[in-house]
């Protein structure tokens, strides 16, 4: 009687020392295919008695099947190993930047990338960001802000004013500035308050630097001890980050508007020769914005003590800072939705400035 048990330990050490497929294939073949030992083991059934084949037959058929799921086992165990070196080897890391592809889906657009830029410049700052809606009542968009009656902004060459629904006691807008969003802000929230309010704002108005539809973005600033020289520190250390440059001259010119008292405009240097603007040297000066200390009366219009409390604020158009920092010469452009243009002017990545200074990589 041939020795079953050996026959089977030496398979089953076969199979356990197969590395991939192939090895345990020819295992397999070895021990159950057509001239395999176990498969010879079965062709001495015909030649022996009836009592012996059946005992006989039954341990052979016993080992078959041990053979059998051991087989089966390693297969699986090989397969999911295949399977882990395969996955490794083929992983992607999602957080890598998308390759450049011979056909471009879309770019980012300017305004897009100016908003991201100057969110994450005033973010290293220390500001959050405020929201508001685009449709505004005449309080939040002038009274509130020290507007008087009969001021030219209030006036239909100014403002696109929406129809009086039945019922409503005041008149509403489209949105002149984002300024309404710092009333919000100051009616909702106790000092001291740090925002900027980055948003779309509406007048009549349609020429190479002006468009009916565009982007503001405001700050506001209330402390019991915020003053002039912290809007300007702020400012200069906006402009170097935005502009990239090293250093920004800036001057500050009195000027008027009914939300702050006092008001200034800001100037900052450049230099306009060869047909283009550079910013940070030169002889010249650049408007870039208006600003000033808000006025008293917009403080006790929203519960704010301006014996105790005093801040200051800011309004610059996103669309001019976009225009002068990419080099775009008509404020129109940006709305033609031009597929040329934004390819042009558009962005692959969405990369941001820092205080650091530059572009984040």
């Amino acid at each position: 009687m041939l020795d079953l048990s050996e026959i089977e330990s030496k398979i089953l050490t076969q199979i356990a020392a197969a590395n991939d497929g192939v090895a345990l294939e020819a295992v397999r073949v070895g021990a159950l295919g057509k001239t395999g030992e176990i498969s010879n083991l079965l062709k001495l059934l015909g030649s022996m008695e009836t009592d012996q084949r059946k005992t006989f037959g039954a341990a052979v058929n016993t080992v078959r099947d041990t053979v059998s799921e051991a087989l089966n086992s390693r297969k699986n165990v090989l397969a999911s190993a295949a399977l882990n070196v395969r996955l490794a080897a083929e992983k992607i890391d999602v957080t890598f930047p998308i390759a450049p592809m011979g056909h471009e889906q879309g770019r980012i657009h300017p305004i897009s990338q100016v908003l991201e830029e100057v969110t994450a410049i005033f973010a290293d700052l220390g500001f959050s960001v405020a929201e508001g809606p685009d449709i505004e009542t005449d309080d939040y968009n002038f009274t509130a802000l020290n507007f008087p009656e009969g001021h030219p902004a209030r006036e239909m060459h100014d403002t696109f004013f929406l129809p009086k629904l039945e019922g409503e006691q005041e008149r509403v807008v489209l949105r002149t500035h984002t300024s309404p969003v710092q009333i919000r802000t100051m009616r909702t929230q106790n000092p001291p308050i740090r925002v900027i309010m980055p948003g779309r704002t509406y007048r009549c108005d349609s020429d190479q630097t002006h468009t009916p539809m565009f982007h503001q973005c405001e700050g506001l600033v209330i402390d019991k001890t915020s003053h002039m020289g912290h809007l300007k520190w702020i400012l200069q250390e906006f402009c170097q980050a935005f502009f990239e440059v090293e250093k920004v001259d800036m001057r500050l010119r009195p000027s008027f508007f009914p939300f702050t008292e006092p008001s200034v405009e800001v100037d900052i240097r450049c230099n306009r020769k060869g047909g283009e603007i550079k910013i940070g040297e030169g002889d010249d000066w650049l408007e870039i914005l208006g600003c000033g200390m808000v006025h008293p009366n917009v403080l006790r219009n929203c519960g704010i003590n301006p014996d105790e409390y005093q801040g200051f604020a800011w309004g610059m158009g996103l669309d001019r800072l976009a225009m002068l920092k990419y080099g775009v010469p008509d404020l129109r452009a940006f709305f033609e939705n031009d597929q040329r243009w934004i390819k042009h002017y558009g962005f692959r990545p969405l990369d941001l400035p820092s205080l650091l200074g530059g572009l984040s990589s």
